[in-house]
């Protein structure tokens, strides 16, 4: 494994990291299980649902994996990266899919 130099941030990326500090603390001491089953749960009742409330349930777990992605993006090489817009795309796109659905069936 190569190691990886350190970073250097802008002042608002500096600010963000930070301000997510307590958040990743406390996350970090939640049950992966349990965040697991929370994914899985608003993922699956959202593309269930449909409309804005299933769209709305799917577009929370892909902000979720979206903010912890930008608070790794400078740690990571491209295919990393790659990795982890991967899934955040597809979140959309089911997103979309789960709130022009329900507009097209009503």
């Amino acid at each position: 494994m190569s190691s990886r130099p350190e970073v250097s941030v802008s002042p608002l990326r500096a600010k963000i990291q930070h301000a997510s500090d307590p958040a990743l603390q406390r996350l970090s001491r939640f049950p992966v299980a349990a965040m697991v089953a929370i994914v899985l749960v608003l993922v699956i009742a959202g593309a269930v649902l449909g409309g804005v409330l299933g769209a709305l349930m799917i577009l929370v777990v892909a902000g979720f994996a979206g903010w912890l992605a930008y608070l790794a993006w400078p740690r990571l090489e491209t295919p990393e990266r790659l990795m982890r817009l991967a899934p955040i795309a597809l979140l959309l796109a089911v997103a979309l899919v789960a709130g022009v659905s329900h507009q097209l069936l009503v």
